[in-house]
């Protein structure tokens, strides 16, 4: 993978960059997160359930040492449950300096795009609360809307400060 997400590159303007986004599917639908973002992506290993921990947490996992609260993406947004197949993976990612592991039905690519190709969420979800703000743009991929999140805005302040309690 590469180590610069954010690429200005020569032939296009100058606010104009190349990003690149990890794709992910989740109940039929495309999302995609920055690159840098992303540390590793995993099978399923065996998940250890928490007593008493937010109904979108799945476990953790013991990964080389680390343990890794394991959040489940389907249940953070609200999607019926769905049984784990093959193509299930975590995808490891940083979230304001910790890591955390995400339950997705599957990972799709990695995607370039320039920035000028995404455009702004609909004014309906900006103005859904501090829930909605994750949703940074939607980029148009292949006949299919793709998602575009900031992983870091997805949780509250109370929530991210409880992720180093695991």
């Amino acid at each position: 993978m590469s180590t610069n997400a954010l690429v200005k590159t020569g032939d296009v303007s100058k606010n104009d960059e190349l990003i690149q986004l990890v794709s992910f599917m989740l109940d039929d639908e495309e999302y995609g997160v920055e690159v840098l973002k992303v540390r590793e992506i995993i099978r399923m290993p065996t998940i250890t359930k928490m007593p008493n921990v937010p109904q979108h947490v799945e476990g953790i996992i013991n990964l080389r040492g680390k343990v890794i609260p394991i959040i489940s993406m389907r249940r953070r947004f609200n999607l019926m449950e769905n049984e784990n197949s093959s193509q299930t993976r975590i995808i490891i990612m940083d979230v304001c300096g910790t890591l955390n592991g995400f339950i997705v039905d599957s990972v799709s690519e990695v995607i370039r795009i320039h920035s000028s190709e995404i455009q702004p969420p609909p004014a309906m979800m900006r103005s859904g609360g501090i829930e909605q703000e994750f949703i940074t743009g939607v980029f148009n991929h292949a006949e299919r809307l793709l998602i575009i999140m900031d992983i870091d805005r997805m949780f509250s302040d109370e929530e991210r400060d409880s992720f180093g309690e695991f």
